[in-house]
């Protein structure tokens, strides 16, 4: 068991697995619709890190390797199966990392790499990720015109003054990418995009091509940096796409059909 993943994880090897990790400041919650709009042939995992939402009470983690190792630890087990990793903004570095560091160590690693709004590692991090946003107003403006700050959080102050911290400590994360592995992996990598993005260009997205030694693709989408949730339809249709590709994997075991019909 572990509080990384709702219900600790699930015994069903029949579905390909998605781990989903967050963006900074965000949690689980963020992909709570997408079991439901994927479908049943897809099992969808949010990934919980502590210090927000249902972990609120337990301490971040403001050091990148630090929390690899520990989600490496906790939910390596349930990485053993086929599966796919999806990051958005500090996710696509969780995810990132994280196969580097299971591939360090000889463990299995995801089909594919999926990752959105995030800057290939070898470019230099924009002020805001790097610390130097000092002011909480001016860091409230920047994320709330960046799409990450909903209106109904900008109007509850108090929800602000608790978030601050956690977006602050993600941001420390992401700050400290400059030791992640840079090799390329063998492992295909989805890239996807804003076309209205104002912390990560196109550019920067395709540089993420030279961190495979397999499929590399870049989609570019409608929206800002946060167009998971501005265009959710268009973006959630383009991943099942293209997780379809990946449903037949090996090593996925075929389901029984309990209760079904006879013949």
């Amino acid at each position: 068991m572990t509080r990384y993943l709702r219900r600790g994880g699930t015994a069903d090897g029949g579905r390909l697995r998605l781990f989903c990790f967050p963006y900074a400041g965000g949690g689980a919650s963020a992909y709570a619709s997408w079991q439901r709009r994927l479908g049943a042939t897809v099992d969808v995992q949010p990934v919980q890190l502590p210090g927000r939402e249902g972990r609120m009470a337990e301490p971040r983690f403001t050091d990148l390797p630090a929390l690899i190792a520990d989600l490496d630890r906790e939910i390596g087990p349930e990485l053993e199966r086929p599966h796919l990793m999806y990051g958005h903004s500090m996710g696509a570095l969780i995810a990132f990392a994280l196969t580097q560091y299971r591939r360090a160590r000889g463990a299995r690693l995801p089909l594919a790499l999926v990752l959105s709004s995030h800057r290939a590692p070898h470019l230099p991090a924009p002020p805001i990720a790097q610390g130097q946003v000092l002011d909480d107003g001016e860091l409230v403006r920047g994320l709330a015109e960046l799409g990450g700050l909903p209106q109904a959080l900008l109007d509850r102050p108090e929800w602000l003054t608790a978030l601050l911290p956690v977006v602050r400590g993600d941001l420390a994360l992401c700050a400290d990418a400059g030791g992640v592995d840079r090799s390329p992996l063998p492992v295909p990598v989805h890239a996807f995009g804003g076309v209205e993005d104002r912390l990560v260009t196109v550019p920067e997205i395709r540089e993420w091509s030279a961190y495979t030694t397999a499929e590399s693709a870049v989609e570019v989408l409608p929206g800002g940096h946060f167009f998971i949730r501005e265009e959710e339809d268009h973006f959630l249709g383009r991943l099942q796409l293209l997780l379809e590709r990946y449903e037949n994997a090996p090593g996925l075991i075929e389901r029984d059909l309990v209760g079904a019909p006879s013949e």
